[in-house]
Order: structure tokens, then sequence, then C-alpha cells
């Protein structure tokens, strides 16, 4: 034996090893990027350098299934807010968006930036820096040249079928007819062309939200929903051939239209099972039953009668979703909010036309009310649990986080309008300071209800208040049986969009954190969730710690695991790069190594030097 055999010797942690077993604490040996051994008691003196695991648990590094990290790892290719959590593979492309043809710009058309404004609520400014950063101009360039960056952890892509279709037709034509045969032909090829370069399939998007941000079009959805049926099955085709994945979000507007739509993972139906990655396993606050719907399909799809292979990505923690005034992905839904967020970020003066036009108040009060007030069929179906909107307009649900008002800062709304409506009929001790009683008197008089509330917030301050609300996973009640159903799969944190409304980076520390609530051998489960099984899914040679697996490892400390607490360290914070604030997320102390590719990249609460100098990650090409 030379006298170093190994680059690196890990001894005494606790190892998952991503196959779900019970965890052994055995050492594992490192060399040229390589698990090169495994048992107790290796010969430390054989390695290069050792490293204690000692209270630790050792497993594969994470996957983060579902982010919108295209724009990002350009940028700053190290990725450091999803590292600094365990994460050591990404898969970007997602929901029909992404860069991987290049820029696209033709004239005035951006479509990078008129597709990911709105749907990733990410201003155009930042967008236009990750637009600049675009050195290709095809899928097979896109690939290759993440060998050229300092890239972090490794990254997977899926095709975009909206940037296809804008490739093939161009922006203007994508969003307003059906493809010719010629041009219908040209996609499959692409996509053909794709599949043969690595990736792990296309990604499509059925959301009734998902807006173009790009005037006159503002009022139009993103091109992959103009695509007919037609197009769809001949696309989808393509993935079946080559068993890849079919990555979308369910069409919700229309409940029978969406399980016909999933029912294109039939293999009963079209020949040849098609594996669907689908959006997604969330316990919704105002619809706690459509998941277990979903889930039910999920279960009649994958039996014996239609042989499908679909899952739901599963969120592992609250879907917590903050708004500056109403820039935020819930408000999409609404059709007056939505013409507020039409506007450019900066256009303070035409949002406010539009909240002192009487038609729009109308129209606002009508959509915040719907569902909630009157007897009528909107208001039955929100009190059985299926409403017309999953938008939170409950006051009691919405809390500042960034009030315009000091004393209003962590409550609330509705305790902010009860002490108003006080105040307004002369219990003038409501107001607790000269800045709240200022700012009760700018209030209509008699305020009348949260809907004028509202507008006169909007009005008043524009975006420059800011507030939470639980959309879905309310105090973490269902999150561990999702998690864990057969029918789901963990990993979707939604990294890198929308990023100043939500952090979910940390995600499945939290998985980790409600599974080891009850025990290792769940713990395990859960390890096996978050990197064999997506990885074996997508077709990706990641996930476990078999001799010869490339070493992505990541370290955990049990006992800091064990008090960590999603919501209290999700923190906005200015970030150069993007030149603007960005939700992120901090859990230092609960891991406490990461290694890609055998090099330390994250290492007691600090990154290491080689993380975004060195090129430790790859493009992982789907088997």
């Amino acid at each position: 034996m030379p006298a170093t055999a190994w680059d690196t010797l890990i001894h005494d942690a606790l190892v998952f090893d991503g196959h779900g077993g019970a965890p052994q604490r055995i050492d594992i040996a490192i060399r040229n990027g390589r698990v090169a051994a495994k048992g107790s008691d290796l010969p430390r003196d054989q390695a290069a350098q050792t490293i204690d695991g000692s209270g630790q648990w050792l497993m594969p590094g994470l996957l983060d299934i579902h982010t919108h990290l295209d724009l990002e790892v350009d940028l700053d290719p190290g990725l450091p807010e999803v590292v600094r959590h365990g994460t050591t593979t990404v898969l970007v492309g997602n929901c029909s968006l992404g860069t991987s043809f290049g820029k696209q710009i033709v004239g005035e058309s951006n479509p990078i930036v008129d597709c990911f404004t709105r749907v990733e609520n990410i201003p155009k400014p930042v967008l236009a820096k990750c637009v600049e950063a675009v050195t290709w101009d095809n899928t097979g360039d896109y690939m290759d040249h993440f060998k050229d960056i300092p890239l972090g952890p490794n990254v997977a892509a899926f095709l975009p079928h909206s940037m296809l279709r804008v490739e093939v037709m161009g922006l203007e034509d994508s969003i307003s007819r059906e493809p010719t045969e010629a041009e219908l032909q040209q996609m499959a090829s692409l996509l053909s062309e794709a599949m043969d370069q690595g990736y792990l399939g296309m990604s499509t998007d059925g959301l009734p939200f998902h807006y173009m941000a790009n005037a006159p079009h503002t009022d139009k959805r993103i091109p992959t929903q103009f695509a007919p049926r037609r197009e769809m099955k001949r696309l989808l085709q393509v993935l079946r051939d080559r068993d890849r994945v079919w990555q979308t979000t369910p069409i919700i507007e229309n409940r029978l239209k969406a399980f016909l739509y999933f029912a294109f993972t039939s293999g009963r139906l079209f020949g040849k099972t098609l594996k669907t990655s689908a959006l997604s396993a969330i316990e919704f606050a105002l619809m706690p039953r459509a998941t277990r719907l979903f889930l039910g399909f999920a279960r009649l799809m994958n039996g014996s009668i239609f042989k499908g292979n679909m899952h739901f990505q599963a969120l592992g923690t609250n879907f917590r979703i903050w708004s500056d005034g109403i820039i935020s992905p819930l408000y999409e839904e609404l059709d007056s909010t939505c013409k507020l967020i039409a506007k450019e970020y900066e256009d303070v003066e035409g949002r406010r036309a539009l909240l002192d036009d009487p038609a729009f108040i109308e129209e606002f009060r009508a959509d915040w009310h719907r569902g909630r007030l009157g007897y009528n069929l909107a208001h039955l179906k929100a009190r059985l649990g299926a409403p017309d909107s999953l938008v939170i307009r409950d006051f009691e649900r919405m809390v500042f986080d960034g009030a315009p008002v000091s004393d209003w800062e962590g409550e609330t709304f509705q305790q902010v309008l009860d002490r108003l409506v006080a105040y307004q009929a002369g219990v003038t001790t409501q107001a607790r300071s000269d800045d709240e009683r200022s700012a009760f008197d700018k209030f209509p008089r008699p305020i009348g209800d949260d809907a004028n509330f509202m507008l006169h917030m909007l009005r008043e301050y524009d975006r420059n208040f800011r507030f939470w609300v639980d959309v879905g996973n309310v105090d973490n009640k269902a999150t561990l049986g999702l998690l864990l159903h057969e029918n789901t799969m963990p990993g979707f944190n939604d990294s890198g969009a929308h990023i100043t409304n939500m952090a979910f980076f940390d995600a499945n520390l939290m998985s980790l954190k409600l599974a080891s609530e009850k025990g290792l051998d769940t713990v395990g489960r859960m390890v096996q969730r978050l990197t064999s099984e997506p990885a074996e899914f997508f077709g990706l040679d990641v996930g476990t710690l078999d001799i010869g697996a490339q070493a992505d490892i990541a370290m955990i400390n049990p006992e800091t695991l064990a008090k960590y607490e999603c919501d209290p360290n999700r923190k906005l914070i200015y970030r150069d790069l993007f030149g603007h604030e960005q939700m992120v997320n901090r859990s230092d102390g609960v891991v406490t190594r990461v290694l890609i590719n055998g090099t330390l990249a994250w290492e007691q609460n600090d990154f290491t030097p080689a993380l975004g100098s060195q090129t430790l990650g790859r493009a992982l090409r789907a088997a």
C-alpha cells in the first residue's frame, strides 16, 4: 500500500448510505473524488487528511429536485446558498423556463426576462444581469459550458418547453397560435437532440397565473400554455421513447382537464409509461383535501390498470410566502391584483392610477370578497374546502414583517384593523404612538372592511410594506406524512425563484428534522428519498456512497438539527451579486461539512476557498 492510499478519510461518523437501511458507524475513504473504501477502523495514516466525524451524521449530498438556479449559476457558479445546506446536486430548467437555448433575444424581444419576471417574481434588472452572462446559443453548448466555470454543486437540466417554442416559433407566435407541422417536427427534433445531450427530459407548465411581463402581452400566459394537445402528445412521445422525465405543474382551473393532462403518464393509454414529476404535494391552508385527491389520482395512474409512473414533489416545511405590497406570486391569481403586478416594478404612478379608478376598486373588492362573503356558490365551495382561489385574504393569517409603522411589526393585519376601527370610533388610546396615530388618521373614515384597509395600504405605501402568510403545510402537521407518501418525492425547494418572496434552501434539512423526530429508521428512509431515490428516477449517477461513487457528502450535527427551526432563520439580505435583496436561510451549525467530488466546500459554518474558485461539480447527464 502506498504511503497515502487516500486523499481523505472521514472516521467515526454515523453513516446513512442513501439506500434506506439502518445507519452504520463506519469510516469513508475518498480518492480522486470517489468513494474508495468503507469499513470499520480504516488506517488513518493512509490518508493525506482525516476528518473526525464523531457525533455527526454522514450521508450522500442532498438533491434539490426543483430549482430556478439557471439564472444564478452563471453569476455565482458556486451556488453558495444551496451548498451551505448540504445540497450537492440541483435540477434546473423547471416549469418550462430556462436558459439552455441562450439569450434568444430578437429585436425588442427578450424571452428570458419576459417569461421569468412574473412567473418567478424576479425583478427585470436582476434578470438582465443574468442574461448578460449567457455566452451560448444552443442546448449542447449549454451543457458543455459547465465544465469551464467554477461550478459548486452538480447541475442537471430539463429542456424548458416555453423556450423551445420560442426557439422554433419566435416569442410573438409562441403566445398567439398553434405550431405548423413543420414547426412541430422541428421542436421534436430539437427535443430529441437534447435527450442525446443528456437532458433529464422536458418541463411544461399549466398554472393559470403564470403571465408574460412584456407589453403589450402582460395579459397573456407563458408560451407552454398555448400548446395544443397534439403538440404535447408528440413531444412527450420523445420522452417516452428515451425513458426520460416530464416535469410539470397542474391545470388547477379545470380539474377534469388536469386529470386528462396527467393521464399522459399512462403506459396503458399511450403504449409506454412516461415518468412524470409534478408540483406539488402541499397541504394548502384553504384547500387541505386537494393533495389527497391528487395523490389518489397518482395511485390510480401508477397501478396495474393505467401503468403510470408519476409523483408529486413535496416541500419539507411550511409554505410561507412574503409579499411586498401586492408584489407576490400569491396575487397573480386574482384578476384585479394581477393588473397591479403587471405594471413595471418601479411604476408607482401606474399602480396608483389603477387604485384610484372606480372600476378597478369595484373589481378589487369583488375579488377580495369572493368566496368569503355572501350566500353564493363561491362561498359554499370555500366552506367545503374547494375554493375558487387559493389566495389568502384572511387578515388573521397575514403578519407584518417589514411594517411601515413600527407598532405593527409582528402583528396580524386583523390586530391593526381592530385597533383602527376602535380608534375611528373615538377610542383614541388605541393609537399606541404618534406614528400610529398619524397612520390611522390617513385611513378613510369609516374604514368599512378589510378590502378598504388593503386598498388604502396599497395607495399609501405601494410595495413598501411587507408581510407573510402560510399558504400551506401550516404548523407542519401533515408535512412528514406527505414526504413519506409512496406517490410523492421530497426535495421540492424552488431555490433561486421568487427571490424576495420565499426561501426554502433549507427545506431538505427540515425534512430530515421531521424524520428524526420519529427515529433513525425514518431518517434513513428520508435520506434515501433525498438522495438515491430521486437520482434513480431522474437517471443520475449520484446519491449514494457506494464504492466508486462520486464523493458528494453532507455531514450534519443531529443535536443542532433537532433544535433547528426554519421560520426564524429566513432572512432578507442584500446580495451584491444581484444588486438586489433576496430571501435566504441560515442553518449554521446544522451542516458541519459539505464535500463535492471529494473536495471540502463548506466546513464549520464557512465556505472553503475551493467553492467558487474551483470546478467541483459537473453537468449531470441522464443515463
